[in-house]
């Protein structure tokens, strides 16, 4: 258990000293020109004419969080077996999440933490709330306010697979992002 304490101090530190302008800015300017056309072009369309260009693109899907080429469509983080450690693989995912909470003060998401059906359904229960306060911690990392997310464990109550394998398994083992409203 002091192991995965210690290993969970040593990856928010990491995360907060890598989180340095020339990783901030790159994800950032993709979020922000998406989400800011998206909030100007219900209002005014005439006020997107700094950003003409992604207002073209855009106008197709006007959601970045739907748009299957922006990274805020993937909403999934998985997890290694019996852990709650947020992947370093997922990890400019839930920063892209993050900075597109920054952007958007009225956007609210749920971190739904789930399991393989391999242990007590207490056990469980525990294991999903603590991956979903895992993704939580680096969302608030990355900027995102505490007030726009909720965490929430399913345990084994929503398998995406139920066949009795591994690779079955790890599609359980996750936790989803999933925003209000959609």
């Amino acid at each position: 258990m002091n192991k995965s304490l210690v290993m969970s101090v040593i990856l928010v530190s990491l995360l907060a000293a890598c989180s340095a302008k020339p990783v901030k800015e790159e994800p950032k300017a993709a979020v922000e020109d998406k989400s800011s056309v998206v909030q100007a072009a219900p209002a005014a369309a005439t006020t997107t004419d700094a950003s003409a260009a992604p207002a073209v693109q855009s106008s197709s899907v006007a959601n970045p969080l739907t748009d299957p080429n922006n990274i805020l469509s993937k909403r999934n983080v998985f997890f290694d077996y019996d852990k709650d450690e947020v992947k370093a693989e997922y990890r400019p995912l839930v920063e892209a999440h993050a900075k597109y909470l920054v952007a958007n003060p009225n956007a609210h998401v749920a971190v739904q933490g789930n399991t393989d059906d391999r242990g007590s359904r207490e056990y469980n229960l525990a294991l999903g709330q603590r991956r979903a306060v895992a993704v939580k911690k680096v969302l608030n990392v990355y900027g995102a306010n505490d007030k726009q997310i909720e965490t929430v464990s399913y345990g084994k109550e929503k398998p995406r697979c139920v066949e009795a394998n591994e690779t079955c398994w790890a599609q359980n083992r996750r936790a989803d992002l999933v925003y209000s409203g959609e």
